[in-house]
């Protein structure tokens, strides 16, 4: 705790183990389940390409006078990354959100997506090899690589670029520099920036 004026430490609490709760390989196995939740399961909407991100959802009915009440929900997502060694965990609950499908995977995991987005930047977690690899469905806006097309011409970038929307600047047939580059994952359907010279 720090004196609000002068930020001088008037009390440092410091850690104390009481007692280890699970078995290192049960919570390994536990995070491993929870990686799938986000991968495959109800916490999809918190998936991060090349990130292990662990979650579960939650969706509880709000009770009144001791009766549950109709339409009436706290929605919740926990996600915490990366799921092989967490280093950031987050936990957003919403009272009774309006206007959308009222379960913890739609309206609480998309938030706590944003915030370990953000996480990644400021705490400068690096990508993951050996994540689980997400299985689309017809909803989900899906991951592609982008391919090297510096030094194509206009029609071969064209061909390797289906997936994605293209820009060009210049007057040229001949890509001389491309945004984001060669091997960057980015969703199929966004723009990629060719200079053309």
């Amino acid at each position: 705790m720090n004196e609000p004026e002068t930020n001088q430490v008037i009390k440092e609490n410091k850690p104390k183990k009481v007692r280890q709760v699970i078995k290192e390989e049960t919570s390994k196995e536990v995070r491993l389940a929870l990686e799938s939740v986000v991968t495959n399961g109800s916490g999809r909407n918190a998936f991060i390409d090349g990130y292990r991100v662990g979650g579960k959802t939650g969706t509880a009915q709000k009770v009144q006078d001791g009766r549950y009440m109709v339409g009436n929900y706290i929605t919740s997502f926990m996600g915490f990354m990366p799921a092989d060694d967490p280093q950031i965990v987050v936990y957003i609950a919403i009272d009774n959100a309006k206007g959308i499908t009222q379960y913890g995977g739609t309206v609480a995991a998309p938030i706590v997506k944003n915030v370990l987005e953000d996480a990644i930047q400021i705490l400068n977690i690096p990508r993951r090899k050996g994540a689980s690899e997400k299985k689309y469905n017809y909803l989900d806006q899906k991951y592609a690589t982008v391919p090297d097309v510096v030094g194509d011409s206009k029609k071969e970038a064209n061909e390797k670029l289906e997936k994605f929307k293209v820009e060009y600047s210049g007057s040229g047939d001949t890509v001389t520099y491309q945004s984001p580059v060669a091997g960057e994952r980015i969703y199929e359907g966004e723009t990629v920036r060719l200079m053309l010279n």
